[in-house]
């Protein structure tokens, strides 16, 4: 079964927007958790404009699902996930003034680098994936940096979707047959939505995961939360 994370950076964003604490981040993390959702994703950047790191460490203890932390592996973020001890961190290659995740990993050029990441957090206990493109050299070489997951990075195949979704999948499909090839679980994230996620569920196998954010919490404005969640899952659903 493939589980659904919620990225909860949306909620965030609306309550830093006015100050306080409405919405409140954690009890809408509760609720999405009892609305049947597996697992809870963050994505705390170094100007906290959505989650916080004080979200991060207040998040934790509550949480009864998988905890997925993602972010670029900075110092700071390093030593805030180390302390919280999530279920898996997610490795995203992001500058600090990038409005959302735009690319995957260089696996190749960055090798080095990322063995050192991942190590770090394996030697913690906790699960290491690394947001990728769907590109089968680079899958190769992120098998090679002790991760245990990659994500596939999804924003072209939700893009292109509408014109031709049979091309559009095409690269994820050779991708997933990669990971599975070099021993990695598979991941994916970044613009699927009700429209075009029961595709790419039918189409990808071996999916453990997808993380979806700005999609769900926008139908949520129309839907309900609950109703929202339960149709996210309605469309991973093996039927």
């Amino acid at each position: 079964m493939t589980k659904l994370s919620v990225n909860i950076n949306k909620i965030a964003t609306l309550r830093n927007a006015r100050g306080g604490n409405m919405p409140d981040v954690l009890k809408a993390a509760m609720d999405i958790e009892r609305f049947g959702a597996q697992g809870i994703t963050v994505h705390p950047r170094p100007d906290g404009r959505h989650i916080r790191y004080d979200d991060v460490t207040a998040l934790k203890p509550i949480l009864t699902t998988e905890f997925n932390i993602e972010g670029n592996p900075i110092d700071s973020f390093i030593r805030l996930v180390c302390q919280v001890h999530p279920a898996q961190v997610t490795l995203v290659p992001d500058a600090e003034n990038v409005l959302t995740s735009n690319a995957g990993w260089n696996t190749r050029d960055n090798l080095p680098y990322l063995k050192q990441i991942c190590k770090r957090f394996n030697d913690e206990g906790i699960r290491t994936s690394i947001f990728i493109d769907p590109v089968p050299e680079m899958i190769r070489y992120a098998a090679e940096t002790g991760c245990r997951r990659v994500e596939l990075y999804t924003e072209a195949y939700a893009r292109d979707y509408a014109l031709n979704r049979e091309q559009a999948i095409e690269p994820y499909v050779i991708a997933a047959e990669e990971a599975v090839r070099c021993g990695l679980e598979l991941n994916a994230g970044h613009d699927l939505n009700l429209v075009n996620l029961r595709y790419f569920h039918q189409c990808i196998p071996h999916l453990a995961e997808v993380s979806i954010g700005h999609a769900l919490i926008c139908d949520a404005l129309y839907m309900g939360l609950e109703k929202t969640v339960q149709a996210y899952l309605d469309e991973l659903a093996d039927n």
